[in-house]
């Protein structure tokens, strides 16, 4: 029967560390909370490249980068590709195929080539949509300097940028009952949810809704009302802040000294209080949704989702934003998992390995089809079953080439240990049983030579399941410290 597959609602953020849906922490999301009371909590979720683009693009089609070709931003004169490889499918198609109704809203930015409508989906209110290209002339940044006053002393969480223009991390929003959200965006795009539900209720035809707000991403300007409800005093700064990474790849270090450093403790506590307040105002939205599913009456065998594209680092050793430091504050994901008549033993946390590649074979499964057997990842229904698979990832993988400056870097991560191979500097090793905000970095410490070399060669073999880029032989650009052929000796 076809009602009994479930509708699909997605609601995936941008730039949301995982750890602040969780109900352990001291960011306020009572309704991801109450979700995970509901369902099923994944702690060791992960995008495979700290940037919107290419988590998406793998969200959307089950592939690694490598495979669907979407390595970095599509949408300016840096990119790699503006779209996936010819012939790559996404799990909406499948979907739309198999009788499902689809109707997108929010945050695309998978392709500039083509848009939602172009794979299946009916678009609502839709950003970052195909044809966001952009690019700024000379004549447009002579138009800039005899505009912008970067004169003047620095203003309180600001970055200063000569040049590029000053960079405002944070900041309040007035808000009144007229405009209760300052007037952001995000509540628009929910609305154009509110307003298709009971439409899509009222089809005898199971329904996908995809809703993808832009926020927490930087900078952070919030709602007043959602910074009111943090003391940045009370704010502890992360662990790993006192970290000068003197230890780690000077990329790294040039990030903190050059802009954040610039920050007072005092503002980093503020810009911490403004992140959360955004994620905040996040969950408010997305309670919204759930009320709206409840008034339809379809709670019940709907599958909901709270995913984040990525995360930022939120002042984690000094740094914000996201990019190729590879910290898993930028590579965690929300990830909660709601579905009554389909989870068992709701409530549970799961910590075996997930990334944004095991969603769309999810989907197919869900929609009775067989996902393609070449995907790179893999069907999450047995752990809805309450069944962890015996050959299930024992690692997860990274796969980042750059953001708008190019640089090679892997990943490997299980439970005790990351490794991280940087084509660009020296490689990071950390154990992450005993230093597990990545403080320490033990690449160059012989008594960890075998667990490094372990991980290099799981590295290699995944790059060979994968079709990955990085086999390149030549002097330049070998710097691996075991080459893949050793990952094949017996």
């Amino acid at each position: 029967m076809e009602n009994q597959r479930p509708n699909i609602l997605i609601f995936m953020t941008d730039q949301e560390q995982a750890a602040v849906v969780h109900p352990d922490h001291p960011c306020q999301t009572p309704n991801a909370t109450r979700l995970a009371r509901d369902g099923v909590l994944f702690r060791n979720a992960f995008c495979p490249t700290a940037h919107c683009c290419p988590s998406r693009a793998t969200f959307m089609t089950g592939l690694y980068p490598s495979r669907h070709g979407v390595y970095n931003n599509v949408s300016n004169p840096t990119r790699i590709h503006g779209t996936v490889y010819p012939g790559v499918r996404m799990f909406s198609e499948g979907l739309r195929e198999a009788g499902y109704n689809l109707a997108y809203a929010g945050k695309w930015h998978v392709s500039d080539v083509e848009g939602p409508g172009d794979r299946g989906w009916e678009e609502l209110v839709v950003t970052s949509n195909k044809g966001s290209y952009k690019d700024r002339d000379l004549e447009q940044w002579r138009e800039r300097a005899s505009m912008s006053d970067e004169s003047g002393p620095r203003q309180r969480g600001q970055v200063l940028r000569p040049g590029w223009g000053n960079y405002q991390l944070y900041r309040s929003l007035p808000t009144s009952a007229a405009e209760p959200y300052g007037g952001h965006h995000d509540p628009k795009v929910v609305q154009s949810v509110l307003d298709v539900l009971p439409r899509l209720a009222r089809s005898a035809a199971p329904w996908c809704l995809y809703v993808g707000p832009h926020g927490p991403h930087d900078p952070f300007h919030v709602p007043d009302r959602f910074v009111q409800m943090y003391d940045p005093k009370s704010i502890s700064l992360p662990p790993s802040f006192a970290d000068q990474m003197e230890d780690k790849p000077r990329i790294y270090q040039r990030m903190r000294r050059q802009y954040w450093g610039q920050l007072s403790e005092d503002e980093v506590r503020e810009s911490i209080a403004h992140y959360w307040a955004y994620c905040t105002m996040e969950d408010e939205l997305f309670g919204q949704v759930l009320d709206a599913l409840e008034a339809i009456g379809q709670a019940e065998n709907t599958l909901v989702l709270r995913l984040s594209d990525h995360g930022d680092y939120c002042a984690a050793h000094g740094l914000y934003c996201k990019g190729v430091p590879a910290f898993r504050e930028a590579y965690n994901i929300a990830c909660i998992a709601r579905w009554p008549a389909g989870i068992r033993r709701p409530g549970r946390e799961v910590d075996d390995f997930v990334t944004l590649a095991d969603f769309a074979p999810t989907f197919l499964d869900l929609a009775g089809l067989t996902p393609p057997a070449d995907l790179t990842g893999r069907s999450l229904t047995p752990f809805f079953r309450d069944e962890a698979p015996t050959d299930w990832p024992d690692a997860f993988y990274s796969q980042f080439n750059g953001v708008e400056l190019y640089y090679s870097q892997r990943l490997v991560m299980t439970h005790d240990f990351k490794y991280v191979y940087n084509g660009f500097d020296f490689d990071e090793l950390y154990d992450l049983r005993e230093d597990p905000h990545e403080v320490v970095n033990l690449a160059n410490n012989p008594a960890y030579d075998e667990i490094r070399h372990e991980l290099v060669r799981k590295m290699w073999r995944f790059a060979g399941q994968t079709k990955d880029i990085v086999f390149n032989q030549y002097a330049t650009v070998a710097f691996a410290p075991w080459g893949p052929a050793d990952a094949f000796r017996e």
